[in-house]
């Protein structure tokens, strides 16, 4: 069997070690002498793959010890909804960063449900190629909270600083999570999408501080509600058993392989500093974004003649380089370097570049 190359934006590569291990614990876990996707979530075995899993990721990101971790269902998109559905019962207005595809669904769905909404910055003006400025953040009177997107996964944009605001900052970090340090302590809410860098599609962690866990609204779902999930451990329901294992051994993965997320980061620098400086240095290839706000996680490229598109893709998949086509949205390419990805990988991809650019160019 041959493993290629995977740039796919997520569901997103994996590490190999992390796949190979769960092969091998796939049919019998531990000596149980059955899968994890078999357990009862309320088995001791599960139970403790639950609670290792938390605590190395609190490790992994200091979390502060006023601070729930969830581990839920729905995506990163069902946030969109259970945010403003928990932070918005004593009133007020949710604020928003709109920089992408990702910040203005959040926005929508907060105002599809019935809640003051209000743009408290926006780079559309600019095509979105760069954030707005801490200066120029304008936030209403009646602020609940203030959410944005860090790194805008289609549009390959990505905040160069952690906005200061005197409202509680909810983030959606579901591309840049767990990709380098973290100061937690600076946020009220931390959302992501495991399919990135956490875990496989289907598990959705959140990380949110004790004092808003009594700002929901009084008519909310079960299964939305922040304070019931933190109390049931995150298990009101059966939650996504094998998603949340898997997730757990990235968190391994990262602690003993790589070294931590000072190491990860490292390593994720050098990929995306290697890449944008081919690109750069390119008659063929361009990226848009301002260099202060270039996403190291996805890196989206256009070609200067769009008609080489898809002889581009079709040798690259050739050269078992995969999944490099743009969102559909924005069209060209787009390169996702999410930590699983390895080096050797984006040295594939640019040789590739330089040869096709050289051949078609």
């Amino acid at each position: 069997m041959t493993r290629h190359y995977n740039f796919c934006a997520g569901p997103a590569a994996l590490p190999t070690p992390v796949l190979e291990r769960a092969r091998e614990e796939l049919l019998d876990y531990q000596g149980r002498g059955l899968s994890v996707m078999e357990m009862s979530h309320r088995s001791p075995e599960f139970v403790a793959i639950a609670e290792q899993a938390e605590a190395d990721l609190r490790e992994l990101l200091a979390v502060p010890e006023n601070y729930k971790v969830l581990f839920l269902q729905g995506g990163a998109s069902l946030q969109f909804s259970m945010v403003p559905m928990n932070l918005l019962g004593k009133g007020g207005t949710a604020n928003f960063l709109y920089t992408g595809i990702w910040g203005k669904k959040a926005q929508t769905e907060a105002k599809q449900l019935g809640f003051g909404v209000h743009v408290a910055g926006s780079s559309e003006a600019g095509g979105h190629t760069e954030v707005p400025a801490q200066a120029d953040l304008t936030l209403s009177e009646d602020a609940a909270y203030l959410h944005y997107t860090a790194n805008e996964t289609i549009g390959g944009l990505a905040f160069d600083y952690i906005p200061d605001v005197d409202v509680p900052l909810v983030c959606d970090y579901s591309s840049s999570l767990l990709a380098e340090p973290l100061d937690v302590s600076r946020f009220g809410v931390i959302y992501a999408g495991a399919q990135k860098n956490i875990g496989p599609a289907g598990l959705t962690l959140v990380l949110v501080r004790d004092d808003l866990l009594d700002r929901r609204c009084e008519r909310i779902p079960g299964l939305f509600d922040y304070r019931a999930m933190a109390e049931a451990g995150s298990m009101v329901n059966t939650p996504p058993t094998y998603a949340w294992y898997l997730a757990g051994r990235v968190f391994q993965w990262l602690k003993h392989d790589i070294g931590g997320l000072e190491a990860m980061a490292a390593i994720n620098a050098r990929k995306a500093a290697s890449l944008y400086a081919a690109i750069d240095a390119s008659g063929l290839y361009s990226n848009p974004i301002a260099v202060r706000n270039r996403s190291r996680m996805n890196v989206p490229f256009v070609l200067a003649d769009e008609r080489l598109d898809k002889p581009f893709l079709a040798e690259a998949e050739e050269a078992g380089l995969l999944n490099l086509k743009g969102h559909r949205s924005v069209g060209g390419m787009r390169a996702s370097l999410y930590n699983a990805v390895p080096e050797a990988a984006v040295e594939a991809l640019i040789a590739f570049m330089a040869d096709f650019e050289q051949r078609r160019g």
